[in-house]
């Protein structure tokens, strides 16, 4: 099967997205299928306002409708809804053809938070888009269901997985020589992020952060006292959650949380908010995580929790899973044309 991946989000932007598209895009090769994966360093990019790190695509839809055409994909799927993915719909609507697509950002909470731009609106605009296709593949049960309240329809599950072999417990010299205990955070440092919460815990120890991100200045002047690391990735970033004591994650607009299952599979108990992600990964599983609407509570629980659990409860995640996953749901849109809007 000849599979296209459109996405606005790829390298060498570092989140949730890229790796998921990425590494299942070599995954799915593994299956021997051919994949290709349409990304905005085909085009002339713009920054994107008041987020230069990301930069957008400005093309005509005739442009990706020319690449659509010249890979001839038995399947189409559309991963985001910037310029590139806008572009991918309106060419599958105007030519019939085929496509899915992926909900992974909550863009309606990410704008509200910059703008005061009502989250209806947002959400009408993304139902709109998402509707359209075939199918839309979300990550967990909980948000495939605040999706089907809000009126998204032909939702379909696809789970997300992690590298083992790189994010594992280690023995030896500890990334850093802090006071201990370390609580960890990784992501990037952005306001939707919510890391002012976990850096204003009255928590022992040293607090770390690993990521950039447009709000790190102004998180580094407020909370002095924080370790801010800045971009790591591979075995570097591996080494740093194998050293610290707790994965503490603040978000409450993440659509799964990558970072939670890494930091697991590197056997780093996680302290978390209930809500979507954490919830579906950690609910019911509470020698390896502690969910409590207390974060700090949540973070000083963890601290007594089981690292062999924490490490076992990733292990029922994988990428190979993750695409496996996906193929099934391209074959199932295949099969059901139907579904999509005519």
């Amino acid at each position: 099967m000849r599979i296209l991946i459109v996405t606005d989000a790829w390298h060498p932007q570092v989140n949730g997205v890229v790796r998921t598209l990425d590494r299942v895009s070599q995954e799915v090769r593994g299956f021997g299928h051919d994949v290709e994966v349409l990304t905005p360093d085909r085009f002339r990019t713009v920054p994107m306002p008041s987020y230069p790190e990301i930069r957008l695509s400005v093309t005509p839809p005739g442009a990706v409708a020319k690449h659509i055409s010249a890979f001839a994909p038995d399947h189409l799927h559309i991963a985001t809804e910037g310029p590139l993915g806008q572009a991918a719909r309106r060419a599958c609507l105007n030519r019939g053809w085929s496509f899915t697509t992926s909900y992974h950002t909550r863009f309606p909470e990410y704008v509200r938070a910059r703008l005061p731009v009502p989250e209806r609106w947002s959400y009408a605009f993304l139902r709109r888009f998402h509707n359209a296709g075939r199918g839309t593949l979300v990550a967990t049960a909980s948000l495939r269901a605040e999706l089907a309240e809000r009126g998204f329809t032909k939702l379909r599950p696809w789970t997300r997985g992690v590298d083992s072999e790189l994010f594992h417990p280690v023995d030896g010299p500890p990334a850093f020589d802090l006071p201990r205990p370390i609580f960890l955070s990784v992501g990037r440092i952005a306001v939707e992020k919510n890391l002012e919460v976990f850096l204003s815990l009255d928590l022992p120890g040293t607090k770390v952060v690993v990521g950039e991100g447009p709000a790190m200045a102004h998180l580094q002047a407020r909370f002095p006292k924080a370790v801010f690391l800045g971009k790591h990735t591979g075995d570097d970033l591996a080494r740093i959650y194998a050293s610290a004591d707790v994965f503490v994650f603040p978000s409450v607009t993440d659509t799964f949380g990558i970072v939670v299952l890494e930091a697991l599979a590197s056997g780093l108990p996680v302290a978390a908010y209930p809500v979507t992600g954490p919830l579906d990964v950690l609910g019911g599983h509470e020698t390896a995580g502690a969910l409590d609407w207390d974060l700090g509570a949540a973070a000083r629980r963890a601290l007594t929790l089981s690292k062999s659990a924490a490490r076992d409860l990733a292990l029922q995640h994988s990428w190979h899973q993750c695409a496996r996953m996906f193929i099934d749901e391209m074959v199932f849109a295949a099969q059901h044309p139907e579904l999509q809007e005519k």
